[in-house]
């Protein structure tokens, strides 16, 4: 088994959000400097996007970015999206907390978003998370993991998920976002356990939560401390990209974007920890317990 208390997989988010975007990820899936990227399927760009994201499956594990919070779902949601379009996340954050959530209508999207990746990459996502993390969610996290056994049960190797909260020492170890991070934790309490003991794997750790410095200063300073405190299989979020006019419609982190491009484009503190993903000979797809994820 590789080393996997050495190794990170930084996953860059919100493939096919926009065109700049999804050509930043590429460019740094090419050039090997990421270790996956996660998409969209429910924007208008995921149709022109999908075929580009399906040839970088060579060079990078891709997965699916589920989305509750940004623009239409792909079915009806008379409960979560009444008028037609998905709540923003406090709303959203409030009804999972109480439990006003419709669990089935939820498991209808997931599985309409799963089939979408599908069709166009050909295949099942190697991993799976949540824009703005949903996917950790009280109710929603149920309705997921229901939606992938059932999407994944005739398949040898089973989806990585991630959990986007980490250890409380580990947060407040960390510079940045350390609020954030807390909260975070606090919402996918219990994940981790649900998720073992429905057998699928998890990362370990989890960094990458940060203020959202503009500068390329600001994002160097926030990849160097989030390397502290990495478990067996640490995950690290960036969010690197080209920013455009499109994408102000529909993300407030712009600026941002170019200057996590612009790091992860040359040699910085991850480089030396970058995991690259080994595929099955036979199916192509990623036995994610061969890389130090553990069903916990």
């Amino acid at each position: 088994m590789a080393d996997a208390a050495r190794h990170v997989l930084l996953v860059a988010d919100d493939f096919a959000i926009t065109e700049g975007v999804s050509a930043g990820i590429a460019q740094l899936a090419r050039a090997h400097r990421i270790s996956g990227t996660s998409a969209l399927v429910t924007l208008d760009r995921w149709r022109s996007d999908g075929a580009l994201l399906a040839a970088l499956r060579s060079e990078i594990a891709i997965g699916l970015h589920i989305n509750l919070t940004l623009g239409a779902p792909l079915t009806s949601m008379r409960t979560l999206a009444r008028g037609g379009e998905f709540p923003k996340l406090a709303p959203l954050i409030g009804s999972s907390l109480l439990r006003r959530l419709d669990r089935r209508e939820l498991e209808e999207e997931i599985t309409r978003q799963l089939e979408r990746f599908a069709s166009i990459c050909g295949h099942a996502p190697d991993f799976i998370d949540g824009h703005q993390h949903v996917h950790a969610l009280p109710v929603v996290r149920d309705a997921l993991i229901a939606s992938v056994r059932q999407f994944y049960q005739n398949q040898a190797f089973k989806p990585l998920v991630r959990v986007p909260g980490d250890r409380m020492h580990a947060v407040m170890g960390r510079a940045g976002a350390r609020s954030k991070g807390l909260l975070l934790a606090a919402l996918s309490t219990g994940f981790s356990g649900l998720l073992g003991r429905c057998g699928l794997p998890a990362n370990d750790s989890f960094a990458g939560v940060s203020g959202f410095g503009e500068s390329e200063a600001d994002v160097a300073r926030d990849f160097a401390s989030a390397v502290q405190a990495m478990g067996r299989l640490h995950l690290v979020m960036c969010h690197p990209g080209l920013p455009t006019p499109e994408l102000a419609a529909f993300d407030p982190i712009t600026t941002r974007r170019r200057a996590e491009l612009a790091v992860l484009s040359r040699d910085n503190v991850l480089s030396a920890h970058l995991w690259h993903p080994l595929r099955d000979a036979g199916t192509g797809a990623i036995d994610w317990t061969e890389v130090g994820a553990v069903a916990r």
